[in-house]
């Protein structure tokens, strides 16, 4: 499983640990993933994904899961939450037919 956000695309970031003595060892930087579940009010369940912190707090901003992944551009999204993007879609579709 790759340590990448699925949302914001955010991953592994490299470079180094200087000392006091200006010496240089390379390192990574690893983004602070979670395991969570998100309620999508358009799906009307709970969706898995692993997001970085930073990425739940950028949903949470934008009012949710659905706002959010509407919002989004696909060319970041990873595969799950661009599938998750299309169910919120047609689903949102569906109900403002049946409201019409």
């Amino acid at each position: 499983m790759a340590r990448r956000c699925s949302v914001t695309g955010k991953g592994t970031q490299f470079g180094n640990n200087v000392s006091h003595a200006n010496n240089k060892n390379r390192r990574r930087f690893q983004p602070n993933l979670q395991d969570t579940s998100l309620l999508s009010d358009a799906l009307g369940s709970l969706v898995r994904l692993r997001l970085s912190v930073h990425a739940i707090r950028s949903i949470e901003h934008k009012g949710g899961l659905d706002a959010f992944l509407l919002d989004a551009k696909d060319a970041v999204l990873s595969d799950d939450a661009r599938r998750v993007k299309r169910r919120i879609a047609k689903a949102t579709e569906k109900a403002q037919a049946a409201a019409a």
